[in-house]
This record gives C-alpha cells, structure tokens and sequence, in this order.
C-alpha cells in the first residue's frame, strides 16, 4: 500500500514539465527549442523538428547561453595572438562579373535616357532589368550593391571639424596596413589588455552607490551610456592613428557596480601604457542634436498628430512643432560631450600562458547575463539608484526617430501618426539595457578572419570529419531539405515536453557516436592485453 502524501508533499514534487527541462540541462540541450518544419526535397516528406532558441542570456537558456560563450571565448583564443596576418586580398573579378558591370551600366544610360525623354514603360522596363541583374551579381559572389538608379539627394549640414580647446592634440601617423603587433627579443610578441571606464558622475560607495545622491548627474551618466558606443568608436580611430597600424581587438561591455557601463578589450599587439593613457584623454564624442535639457510637455499636456499639418502640434495653440531638420539648422553647439574618467587599465599579456586563460574567462564572464544582472539590487539604496537612472533613460532620447524627443518639443526625424509621446520601444530605455542599446561584444573585421558563425561552423566540420573517419555516417539524414516556420496553432506540432524529449534523445544518441569515434581514431593503447596474452 503507497504512503499518503498530503497536499504540501504533493506540491513539492516535480512536475513533468520541469523533470523534462533538467534532463534537458543536463545533457546539453535548449531548454526552449522552437519548432521548425523541415521538407525532404527528395522524398517530399515533412517533419517537425526542434530548433535550439539561440538566446545568449541564461536566465533564458542557460544551455545555448553557455555555447555561445564558449564561441566567444574560441574567437578571441584564436584572435589574440596571432603571429601571421590574415588574408583578405579580395580575388579578381571573373569575366562574367565584369559582363554582367557592362551591361549593367549600358541599362544605366539607357535608363537616364528613357527619363529625358519621359518614357516611364521603357523606364520600367530597364528598372526592373537591373534589379535582376544585381540579384545575379550577388549569386555570383559579388560584396555590396552598385549606386541605385534614383540616388537620393542628402542636405549636407558641415560641421566644424577642428578639435575642441579643452582636448589634447594627438600625435597622426600614416596607419600601416598590419594587424599583429612587433616582436621584443626576437621572439616575444605580447599583446594587452585594456579597460576603460566613464566619467565621474558624483562620489560613491563600494556598492555602487552615490553618497549624495541629489548631486549625483544621473542626466550625464544617462547619456553617457546612450552614446557610449559611438565614443568607442572614436577611441579605436584615434588608437589606430596614433600608434600607426591597424589595431584588431575582441572586446566586451559591461557595468559597473554604480551601473556605468565600461570596456574590457583584448588587443592584439603591444601598446604603452602611457600612449593609451593619453589617448582615452584626448578622446570625446560631440552629440550635434537639437537641445534636451528642459522637459516642454508632460502629463496629460502632450503634442497630437494634426492630420492636416501631417505633423505634431501644440495641444493648445495648434502649432506645428519645428521638424528635426529645422530643429537641427538651430544648433550652434553639441547637445552634450561624451568622455572617458581618469582610470585606464592596461596589461601586456603572452600568448599561450595561463595569464591569457584567465584574462579570455574574465572578459567572457558575464556574457550569459543582460546589463542588468550583472549586478543584482541587494539593497533599497541600490535599488533607489537603479530606479533614478531608469527614470532618467526613459526621457534621454536614443536616436533621431525616438518619440521622446516630442517631450522636449521637436517632431523626431520621420514623425507619423502611430508614435507615443515620450513613449519609446528601443532598447535604450530599458531596464535591462541600463542605456546600452548596442551589442555586448564588439569585435574588429579582421580580428581572425572569421565570424561567429565560421567558428561554429568549424566546430560541426571537425566532428563529421571526426566521424566520418571511423566509418559513421548520417545515412538517415535528408541531404536536401528546405525549412518553414509554423503557423501558430498549428495541430501538428507536439508539446515542448515532446521536444524537448526528441532533441534529448537525438544528443545522447551523438555523443555515443562521438565518443566511439574519439576511441576508434585513439586505437588501441600500447602494452593492451592482447600483446601481453601473446
């Protein structure tokens, strides 16, 4: 006879669902695979098979969060201390490329001429002409697109160039075109690794806290982290100016614990510490936007959409608000000036020691989790802080298109009827985010020469060869298929339990052929029972 369980111990077992997902956890599999309709383009036979999310946050998926960690920690392994210089030399056109150019531009004159002479069914016609010979073009393997037929006109609006009084000046060599760094001793050839950090926006504790925080600059601390991206950029045009050659890093964008985002990166080559010293002191990055500082509209006194002026206006007196051009022809200074803070951190670190371990686990550590939880609120204090900040990103506008900036009484760049005053969906303003609306790990084009997605690539490769040795095929597997997404409600996709169930057992079923072909390439060890029985 079973023993009676009571509601409390009833509840305190685990459901069905949450047993699947730590089986799921346990053998490596997405916790949350979507569905995904495969057709054998042979037989004409269709499946629904499991797709893993692909998400890169563990409170998510903790399972495809820790691969793509480990992605990242192999792209900058095989970055960062390279001793050749890769190979992008772009190869020769071949001759049906240069065909397909000429008669491309013989459609162009062809179509100017149709246009003089008003045309439209021949202007038609040769538009239509061209559109396909550039999808042919790029079926052929060439990068980029050729001018359009119809360039848009852009207002040029010049800005002053000349480099602001309160900046240092900055030494301008002629950038080389290498990518690894110089050899020290005839064989030592270290590479660094930098840290840069924000401004000082007031006085804080060791938690991260302002010790006054009605003097704090929550404003510039907002837009600092708004613009943040974009003062990186300009640090790595200046780094490559100064030091003369063209610097490759893999870099990450954290928080710290006042939430201030700052850069780890891992450059390839040797830099001084005083020549990035002065180098992040010498940076800035001008904001050329329409002045924000004074809130115009709030509360239930917000613009409306006029459908006559095809604009916002005034609730009250019915005036259009100045358009973010006009609004741009009124600006004589920058909306706000971006810098780096006093503390730069750099180290030469050597390829191949168990420094460089620790410094690639460093910079990937807190890939698996948003900006936001890199650092938990454990106290009111943190959290009263965390919630000021948030309070001032929600009306820091992010872009020229973003709907704040209706708050401050200008119409954002292509204003139309569906936008909510001081309403925006953009990264930028959420509380995950913390203003960093950009991507969390930054890496250089020519960093290792590949992608994310070649290093994954390369992984699968390894394996089927791997397999594909010993003997083990996936005969069983269609060679031509082609996919389609699920229509929601579809009856035949089966519970996620279904799965996450059928994706574990096709990984148990990999693993034992891996692991047979990791024996079988291993062969049998020498001294093995065998030659002793002989």
């Amino acid at each position: 006879m079973s023993e009676y369980l009571n509601r409390a111990d009833r509840m305190k077992q685990p459901a069905a669902f949450d047993v699947a997902r730590a089986v799921a956890e346990q053998h490596g599999v997405c916790v949350r695979p979507l569905a995904k309709e495969r057709i054998d383009l042979d037989t004409g036979r269709v499946e629904i098979v499991p797709i893993p999310c692909g998400s890169t946050v563990a409170s998510v998926c903790p399972t495809c969060a820790e691969k793509n960690r480990r992605l990242r920690m192999a792209q900058c392994r095989e970055g960062w201390h390279l001793t050749e210089e890769p190979d992008f030399t772009p190869n020769e056109p071949t001759p049906d490329q240069r065909g397909l150019t000429e008669y491309r531009a013989d459609l162009v004159k062809a179509y100017q001429q149709a246009m003089e002479e008003d045309d439209e069914t021949g202007a038609d016609e040769l538009r239509d002409e061209v559109a396909s010979v550039d999808a042919e073009l790029r079926q052929l393997g060439v990068r980029g697109n050729l001018p359009s037929l119809e360039p848009r006109p852009r207002a040029a609006r010049k800005r002053s160039t000349k480099r602001r009084q309160d900046a240092a000046n900055l030494p301008r060599r002629p950038v080389q075109k290498r990518t690894v760094g110089a050899i020290f001793g005839e064989k030592y050839r270290p590479s660094t690794f930098l840290t840069l950090t924000l401004d000082s926006y007031g006085k804080v504790r060791s938690d991260g806290t302002p010790v006054d925080p009605d003097r704090y600059d929550y404003r510039r601390a907002a837009r600092d982290a708004v613009h943040f991206a974009a003062l990186l950029d300009r640090f790595v045009q200046n780094l490559r100016r100064c030091v003369g050659w063209d610097v490759q890093y893999f870099s990450t964008v954290e928080p710290q614990r006042r939430l201030a985002p700052h850069w780890h990166a891992a450059i390839r080559g040797s830099i001084s510490r005083a020549e990035l010293r002065a180098i992040a002191e010498a940076t800035y990055h001008q904001v050329w936007w329409p002045a924000h500082d004074e809130i115009k509209y709030s509360g239930d006194r917000l613009p409306v959409w006029d459908v006559r002026a095809k604009g916002f206006v005034d609730p009250q007196t019915r005036v259009a608000l100045p358009t973010w051009e006009e609004a741009l022809d009124q600006v004589e200074a920058p909306a706000h000036v971006a810098r780096f803070g006093v503390q730069v951190h750099s180290k030469g670190i050597l390829g191949g020691t168990p420094e460089a371990g620790r410094h690639i686990g460093y910079l990937t550590k807190y890939l698996t989790k948003s900006i936001a939880e890199c650092h938990q609120s454990g106290t009111a204090r943190q959290e009263r802080h965390a919630e000021r900040l948030c309070d001032e990103l929600a009306v820091t506008p992010c872009s020229p298109q973003c709907p704040v900036w209706l708050l401050y009484g200008v119409q954002p760049r292509s204003a139309r009827l569906s936008m909510n005053p001081g309403l925006c969906k953009g990264k930028a303003h959420k509380r995950t985010t913390l203003g960093v609306a950009g991507r969390r790990v930054l890496v250089s084009r020519k960093w290792s020469g590949k992608s994310l997605a070649d290093h994954k690539h390369d992984r699968k490769a390894f394996v089927r060869q791997l397999l594909a040795d010993v003997g083990i095929t996936q005969d069983g597997q269609p060679s031509r298929v082609a996919w389609n997404n699920v229509q929601p409600g579809d009856p035949n996709v089966p519970p996620r339990q279904h799965l996450l169930l059928r994706a574990v057992a096709e990984r148990q079923r990999w693993k034992a052929e891996y692991t047979a072909a990791l024996l079988a390439s291993a062969g049998p060890p020498d001294g093995s029972a065998t030659s002793h029985a002989a």
